[in-house]
């Protein structure tokens, strides 16, 4: 079945948002094939620490292709320990310019608790500019409502769980199956 006819996987929303010294990824459960929901409780964030130090991952897209990508980037950070911005801009290149990572259907959200980013297959490293990113099918709702948000006196947890229900209540690929992970220097 070519990709054009396949019915595509669909259901992913992570946000991160960092937050008076501390940031904050989450992101739901639900994966779909077509209009099927297949599972709804997939851990989509996820605790690295390579050379000892923490990182917090979100990724949205192809599973296998998301695991690739954070393999890589530990890698890079074992390379480069405590240095998230070069290990990321490091894997944004190797994705940009190596044939086999260039088919790789992924993106990742990424933060040591400092910085956060969003690396992408096009070569970017995207650092937010009111710090609240979101990636996936609902990431641009999360996105939304988590700007919104950062001006009251909720906590980073307490933005990223709000966005995430107003993006899961729009999102027909995003449910309230999160898994939420806190992460400061």
């Amino acid at each position: 079945m070519d990709k054009q006819n396949f019915p595509g996987w669909h259901g992913t929303t992570i946000i991160g948002v960092k937050k008076e010294g501390e940031v904050v990824i989450a992101g739901d459960g639900q994966v779909s094939l077509g209009q099927t929901v297949i599972k709804g409780t997939a851990r989509k964030v996820r605790r690295l620490s390579p050379g000892g130090y923490d990182i917090v991952a979100g990724f949205a897209g192809s599973t296998a292709d998301a695991f690739t990508l954070l393999e890589r980037l530990e890698t890079k950070l074992e390379a480069t320990p405590g240095q998230l911005a070069r290990a990321s801009v490091e894997l944004a290149k190797d994705w940009r310019t190596d044939k086999y990572l260039q088919k790789l259907e992924a993106m990742l959200i990424v933060s040591d608790g400092a910085d956060i980013f969003v690396i992408t297959g096009a070569g970017d490293v995207l650092e937010p500019e009111h710090d609240v990113t979101a990636i996936g099918s609902g990431g641009n709702y999360a996105l939304a409502a988590g700007r919104a948000l950062m001006d009251t006196d909720l906590s980073a947890e307490e933005v990223a769980r709000k966005a995430m229900a107003i993006a899961g209540d729009i999102c027909v690929y995003t449910n309230g199956n999160l898994t939420v992970e806190t992460i400061s220097k």
